[in-house]
C-alpha cells in the first residue's frame, strides 16, 4: 500500500478518535452512524458538515448536539479556484474541531489532491458497488446496465484518484431480476448501514494496519 498513507492514531471508549462527517443530501449514513455510536466506541462524531447550507442530513447532528455546518461553494470566487478554495474552508473548520479522521457519507463532492494530501489515510468513504466495479457517481445504474448479479458496497481510504484508495472492506448484495436503481440503492444502503459503522472500529482501534 502506498506509503503516504498515514492512519490515525488508536482510540479507545475512553479517549475515542474524532471523527468528521462530510455529507451533501439527507445524512441515512450518518443516522445510522450515529445511532451505533450511541454505544460507547473508539471513535465519536464531533461534527458535521455538509456542502449545502440546507442539507436535511445536518439535522441528524444538530439533533444529537453535535455541531453541524453547511459550508457550500464560496460562489464569490473565480471558477477554476472555487474547488479549493471551498476545501480550505472545510479543512478550517475541520482544524478547528480538532478532527482526526474524515469520514465521507454520501458526500458527493471529488476531493481535489491538495485536500487529500492533508488527509491521506485519514480520510475514508463508502462507496456503492463493489470496487474497482463501478466508480463514479452512478454506481446502481451501472450495475443494472451491465447485468451483473451481484453488486454490493465498499470502503476505502481515499487516494487522489477517483474511488480508487485502497479498499478496507466489502459487503456483497443480490441484484434482484425487477430491481430498478432505487430498489437497488434501498437495499445497498442498508448494507452500507451495517459495514461502514463497523470498519470504522477496526480503522480506529488499530486493527487495519498499512
Amino acid at each position: 500500500m502506498d506509503s503516504g498513507f498515514s492512519l490515525p492514531r488508536v482510540g479507545t471508549s475512553d479517549d475515542p478518535i474524532r471523527l468528521a462527517v462530510l455529507i451533501s443530501g439527507g445524512g441515512s449514513g450518518l443516522a445510522a452512524l450515529l445511532r451505533y455510536q450511541h454505544t460507547a466506541r473508539c471513535h465519536r462524531t464531533v461534527l458535521v458538515l455538509a456542502d449545502k447550507a440546507d442539507a436535511g442530513g445536518l439535522q441528524h447532528g444538530r439533533d444529537a448536539g453535535i455541531t453541524s455546518i453547511g459550508v457550500p461553494l464560496p460562489m464569490q470566487v473565480e471558477k477554476p479556484d472555487r474547488r479549493v478554495a471551498h476545501e480550505r474552508l472545510v479543512h478550517s473548520e475541520l482544524e478547528a474541531a480538532d478532527v482526526e479522521l474524515v469520514v465521507l457519507s454520501g458526500y458527493m463532492r471529488i476531493l481535489t489532491p491538495w485536500f487529500v494530501r492533508r488527509w491521506k489515510g485519514r480520510l475514508v468513504n463508502i462507496h456503492p458497488s463493489l470496487l474497482p466495479d463501478f466508480p463514479g457517481a452512478h454506481a446502481h445504474r451501472d450495475a443494472l446496465a451491465a447485468g451483473v448479479n451481484v453488486t454490493g458496497c465498499t470502503v476505502h481510504l481515499v487516494d487522489e484518484g477517483v474511488d480508487s484508495g485502497p479498499i478496507l472492506a466489502q459487503m456483497k448484495v443480490e441484484v434482484r431480476p425487477d430491481d430498478d436503481e432505487e430498489a437497488l440503492q434501498e437495499r445497498v444502503k442498508r448494507m452500507e448501514h451495517v459495514l461502514y459503522p463497523d470498519v470504522l472500529d477496526r480503522l480506529c482501534s488499530g486493527l487495519i494496519l498499512l
